[in-house]
């Protein structure tokens, strides 16, 4: 069993620590749990003891259950420390070689890969300061999963939102068994390796007005898993997303979109030089043909509003039209008949594999870290009925049917 011990500072992307903690113990990882003074008046201990299923260590000084001392012990014992959010603080003091509660000396202590996950108010991210700490870290071996862009808690907009749990879950499941696990059993096979894949992801937006718009549920993460996954594999990853709140790796190339059109116009800017395209997105089916240049208002005595909508193009039939070589893999999210349009499908769009799903199950489709999939091919008319899983469990389990199409061509 990998062992992972994870240093909660303080700050308020905490409660995103704990969805954090408990995806990883989901993957058969043993979690243990440093909290600073800081963290606790955030989270309460209680939390990550309960998700991790281990005691957590809050002081330097607390009476250990063993007799070990807590900061060496817990440093022998991780294959990865993660340290998340890493706050400004404590990314200071570890650079500039301060030691002084339980979480600093461990980090002290460890000889394992270190990790960060910042998180900040974007001013004090951007600080020349903390960026040289990041850069004197970073050229000492330590590694950073970078934060995202957006909205911050403070009310700033800018970088500095800690990365999305499944973003950190990915990374480090990629050091736990990837490439930087050098002789592991466990090592992930590079099988994509000279794969340039072509992923989408999220839903597209298509304006009424300036102030309101039509969309779905779709929040990217299925999208986003893949994307991850196929890197972590070896292939060269493209990403076309519409507005989504994720981060991905600095490594694949993000394309963001708005309209499906837009959408459909990246796909296609990048479509000759891909090998494999996963449709994971959903994009809207139509978009409004009398939008209006400004926002609409109330008339008096008028009760009803008509918005005429028209067809978007359908992006994965487009590319099915003209994939020669390519393989394609489209996604069906239904609420009834899964099994009669996923083949429908698989004939009217010209796809190789289709994964259903019924986004009406609970743990399943759009909004949720789980999801629950069947796969439908077309070669062999198989269908695969899969169990409920996470995105980046079932991100894995995707790939695998691709790399047997391949290997099978």
């Amino acid at each position: 069993m990998k062992n992972v011990v994870v240093g909660v500072t303080g700050g308020i992307a905490c409660y995103k620590v704990a969805d954090l903690v408990s995806k990883l113990k989901k993957h058969d990882i043993n979690v243990d749990v440093i909290m600073t003074e800081s963290a606790c008046e955030f989270v309460n201990p209680l939390t990550f003891r309960t998700l991790s299923k281990n005691p957590v260590v809050t002081s330097t000084f607390a009476v250990p259950e063993a007799w070990k001392v807590g900061h060496i012990s817990l440093a022998q014992k991780a294959d990865v420390m993660l340290i998340a959010p890493a706050t400004a603080n404590v990314i200071g003091k570890v650079a500039n070689g301060i030691a002084d509660d339980m979480l600093t000396t461990t980090i002290m202590a460890c000889k394992a890969k270190i990790v960060f996950a910042p998180a900040m108010n974007v001013n004090m991210y951007e600080n020349p300061i903390l960026q040289e700490n990041i850069e004197k870290l970073k050229r000492l071996g330590y590694m950073f999963v970078e934060p995202g862009a957006g909205l911050l808690a403070c009310g700033d907009v800018g970088k500095g939102r800690m990365a999305e749990p499944a973003e950190i879950e990915a990374f480090v499941l990629d050091l736990l068994y990837g490439e930087y696990q050098d002789g592991s059993a466990d090592k992930v096979e590079k099988d994509l390796a000279g794969k340039r894949f072509l992923v989408t992801a999220g839903p597209t937006v298509e304006d009424i007005d300036p102030v309101r718009y039509i969309s779905n549920r779709s929040s990217g993460k299925m999208g986003f898993a893949i994307a991850e996954a196929a890197r972590a594999r070896g292939a060269e990853v493209t990403l076309v997303c519409g507005p989504v709140k994720l981060t991905c790796s600095e490594d694949i190339r993000r394309i963001d979109v708005k309209t499906t059109k837009d959408m459909l116009a990246a796909c296609e800017s990048v479509f000759d030089d891909i090998d494999v395209v996963v449709k994971a997105a959903a994009p809207a089916d139509f978009y409004v043909v009398n939008q209006s240049e400004h926002k609409m208002k109330k008339v008096p005595g008028q009760d009803n509003v008509t918005i005429e909508l028209a067809k978007n193009p359908d992006v994965i039939a487009t590319l099915g039209k003209k994939k020669g070589d390519r393989i394609l893999v489209g996604f069906a999210a239904e609420t009834r008949d899964l099994e009669k349009y996923a083949r429908e499908k698989i004939v009217s769009k010209n796809l190789d594999m289709i994964v259903a799903n019924d986004v009406s199950a609970p743990g399943a489709g759009f909004n949720h870290d789980t999801n629950i999939i069947t796969v439908f091919k077309a070669v062999d008319s198989s269908k695969t009925v899969y169990d409920k899983m996470s995105k980046v469990q079932a991100a894995d389990v995707i790939l695998d049917n691709v790399v047997e199409i391949i290997k099978n061509r």
